[in-house]
Formats: C-alpha cells, structure tokens, sequence
C-alpha cells in the first residue's frame, strides 16, 4: 500500500512517520509512506501558497499548489484522495478498514480555513473528521489516519492478535489491561489473570469487555455481533402451533421445504447452536425428518456439504414445551425466551434493547418465530420478552415471510462485519 501526505509541514509528518510501529513498519517495507511539501509546488519568490478567504475570514491553502502537488503523486491506480475536515464524517473503524484496502491513498493537510472549495470538490474523494473540534491544520488528523491504517496492514503489528483483540475491531471496548508489579499503591491485579487459568482468564476478558462497552459506549453494541461475548448459546424456534390464522383462532400451519433450507442456513451463518422446529403433527415431523436426512447423509450429504452443516443445527420438536424443556436442560440454566411479532403489542421492547439486555446478563437467548399469522398468546405469554415488530416503509405494511424475519433478526443481534 502507499500513502502520500501532502502537507505544508513536511518535517513534522516525517519526523512522526520514522518512530515506534509505524517507523519499524515503514522501514521494513510493509507500507509505502511518502511525505510531499506543497511549498515545493508554489509559484513566486516568496512560494506562497495561502491567501485570503474571499468575502471574509482567514487565511487558506490554495488551489493550484495543491493541484500540482497532488498531481506529482506517482501511482498506478488513480489515488484515493481524504482530507481531513471538521466537516467530514467520523472515523471509524469500518471506514479505517476500507482505507486499508485503497492501494494509493492521498491525504491533504489543510490549515488555517481549509482548502479551497473548487480543488475539494474537484479531486477530494471523502472529508473524514476525528470528532466535532477544529485544530489548527490537517497534520494530526493525517497522523491519526496513517497510524489507525497501518495497523491493519499485515506485518506492520507484530502479532495480529494484537489487532483482532483491539477495541472496535471485534465490537466492542477492549478488556482491561495489566501489568507487573502485582500490586502498586494498594491496588492488585485481578487474581484470575495471575492464575495461570487460560480459559477462565478468556471468560474474564470477555464479561469486562462487555460491561465496560455497555458501561461507556452502549451504542457501540448496536453494531457488534454478540454471539462471541456469550457464555452460552442461541437458539431458533420456528413454531408451527399453537398460532392464529388469518381469523385470529388457534391453528397449525404446515412445514415447507423452503423455509427448513433458509432457516437452517441462515442459522448456521450466524452461529446458532440449534434450529428448534415446532409442530404436534407426526406427517410434518416425519417429512422435516426426511428432508433433513437427504442433506445430512448419503447422496446429499457428500453432493452439498455445506447444506449437510447448516441441517446440522435442526432439531424437531413436537411442542413448544418440550423444545424449551430440552434447551434449558442443554444449556443449565433458563433460556431467555424472545417472541416475534408483526403486530403492535404492549410492553414490547426495541431489538437494541434486547440485544444489550441479552449481553449484561449473559443470557442465553432463544428467538420465537410463528408462522400463520403469528404466534398464538398461548406462546406469547411464555416469553420473557417481546420484541417490536420488524419495520421498513412508513405505510405500515408488513408481512415478510418467516425465513426473511429470522434472517434480519439474526443480523441484528449476530452479524459481524
């Protein structure tokens, strides 16, 4: 990768690139850093690159210096151009490893007002922001660019655990760290990580991730997938009774091959530990066993492996009871039972709000599906919890089959990048 920075203060972006990580990174090849002086490209005795804001206001750099500068760049690839701009979007961390992956990327150093609006507009590619404060010039939003960019190119890190285990990357906040002495002014270090327990040391790290991230960025979690944070499992009911039909009354639905495909990969695509199918009918269990058993063994098995693991997570269940019984017996412990709904219900909670909720008490979560017209209050009122129905369009309108409701809340809570 190369990164070029075009700044009016040369010496003080080489003097940051030649130290630590960075500078070691550099020197061994892994990035191409090069550092170019818009004074260089300044016409007139006194090389002058700013003037006056028209109307009124400060100084700012000009146009045709930062044309030419930009211009001397030699890359293969026409360059990603970023300017550093209180006006930009945020860093973050998605958008850090998008960066990561432009193979020519150019930053442009403002100072005093800016740039000029014609040569933004014209070659700037995006403006990103490190938070909504002015600083005198571009200088240290580059650094803090280039810095949170090469961490993800391979080698320049050492480990890249070191990476993987940072915050944001994963998620959330990182764990609390220590190190020697044991204890300093009073203060131990917590005796689990001084145990030699490698696994009780990973339950540890995980449980003060997740309450720190809840604690000081609970809005963080909205993006994260939480199944690794999870001490247990989660689970999928798919209910085909008791649930109402389109007149309201307890009914049975039949299974379709179409939805036992979708739902079982789309579980195994997320990581739950089992897809629970819900129906009192021998017929239906018997044709879900069927369909499951050509997939998962002979013929099928070796022709779509991957359908023979996604089949994998079905286990058949011949009532809601049972199946609940089964999982809070698997796990030890009470599932926390979440019902779904496309209708309006009292006392029905936001999916983020779940979803942190699921975190703080380390929950073991098991999402109800009805098929029909959803889930008869018989299993509403089972659950623990309900949550709001899924929405899209301001009309209202909202009947997505089971498969489609199961895969976007699965997202929600699970996915991952």
């Amino acid at each position: 990768m190369k990164i070029s920075i075009i700044t009016a203060f040369p010496e003080l972006m080489r003097s940051y690139l030649a130290a630590s990580v960075l500078g070691r990174g550099i020197a061994a090849g892994k990035l191409d850093v090069e550092v170019i002086d818009i004074r260089d490209f300044a016409e007139g005795d006194y090389r002058q690159i700013d003037d006056y804001c028209y109307g009124s206001g400060g100084m700012m750099l000009m146009a045709e210096p930062l044309a030419k500068a930009l211009a001397s760049v030699s890359a293969e690839t026409k360059p990603y151009v970023v300017y550093p701009s209180p006006q930009g979007t945020h860093l973050y961390q998605e958008l850090v490893e998008d960066l990561s992956r432009k193979e020519n990327l150019v930053i442009i150093c403002g100072h005093y007002e800016g740039v000029d609006e014609r040569f933004t507009q014209k070659y700037v590619d995006a403006e990103i922001s490190l938070g909504d404060f002015v600083l005198t010039g571009g200088e240290m939003p580059a650094m803090a660019i280039v810095d949170a960019v090469s961490r993800l190119i391979p080698g320049v890190v050492g480990k890249n655990s070191s990476v993987t285990e940072d915050s944001f990357y994963s998620g959330m906040l990182d764990t609390p760290h220590y190190t020697r002495p044991a204890e300093w002014r009073g203060e131990r270090v917590p005796e689990v990580l001084t145990n030699g327990d490698a696994k009780a040391i990973d339950r540890w790290r995980r449980r003060r991730s997740v309450e720190r991230t809840l604690d000081r960025r609970p809005d963080v979690a909205a993006r994260a997938g939480i199944m690794p944070w999870l001490s247990g499992g989660a689970y999928v009911m798919e209910v085909h009774y008791p649930v109402l039909d389109k007149h309201g009354e307890k009914s049975s639905t039949a299974i379709t091959g179409m939805d036992l495909h979708d739902i079982a990969r789309a579980c195994r695509t997320y990581g739950i530990k089992k897809y629970l199918l819900v129906t009192p009918l021998a017929q239906q269990r018997e044709m879900a066993k069927r369909i499951a058993g050509h997939w998962t063994s002979g013929w099928g098995a070796e022709y779509n492996p991957d359908r023979k693991e996604a089949f994998s997570t079905l286990k058949i269940f011949a009532s809601v009871q049972k199946a609940l019984g089964w999982l809070s017996e698997r796990e030890k412990k009470e599932p926390f039972k979440i019902a779904t709904t496309a209708k309006r219900h009292a006392g029905a909670q936001h999916w983020l709000t779940l979803k942190r909720e699921i975190l703080r008490r380390d929950h073991s979560p098991v999402f109800l599906f009805g098929t029909g017209w959803g889930l008869h209050d018989e299993v509403m009122e089972m659950a623990d919890a309900v949550m709001t129905p899924i929405t899209g369009g301001s009309d209202g309108w909202n009947h997505l089959s089971v498969r489609s409701a199961v895969s976007i809340t699965l997202d929600r809570f699970f996915g991952w990048r």
